[in-house]
């Protein structure tokens, strides 16, 4: 169950990333209040997946989630630029959280 919490929590942090964007410095409500609420769920529900799971592994893997979640909805939503590279920095990221899993 801890692994669904992480996976949880991590695609929270694509929520609250792509809603910090949204708000526009933290001028628009709607976007600023669900990047505060996504927030808080994405950090107790890390908070809950490490209760069973090592601290490196967790946050590894949470922030790996969110990167690579961001990445993608900047280049879906936000017309970001796909470079060779940047997709293999992405891969890369993604390599790491399957060896951190596997390695768990």
């Amino acid at each position: 169950m801890a692994w669904f919490y992480l996976v949880l929590a991590g695609l929270l942090e694509i929520v609250w990333a792509t809603a910090m964007k949204q708000s526009a410095g933290f001028t628009r409500l709607w976007p600023t209040g669900i990047m505060v609420v996504g927030m808080i769920a994405s950090f107790w529900l890390l908070a809950i997946a490490m209760r069973a799971l090592p601290l490196g592994t967790s946050y590894t893997v949470w922030v790996g989630i969110g990167a690579v979640g961001a990445f993608i909805v900047g280049i879906v939503l936000f017309g970001e630029v796909v470079t060779p590279m940047r997709l293999l920095a992405a891969g890369l990221i993604v390599a790491g959280i399957i060896t951190m899993k596997l390695a768990s």
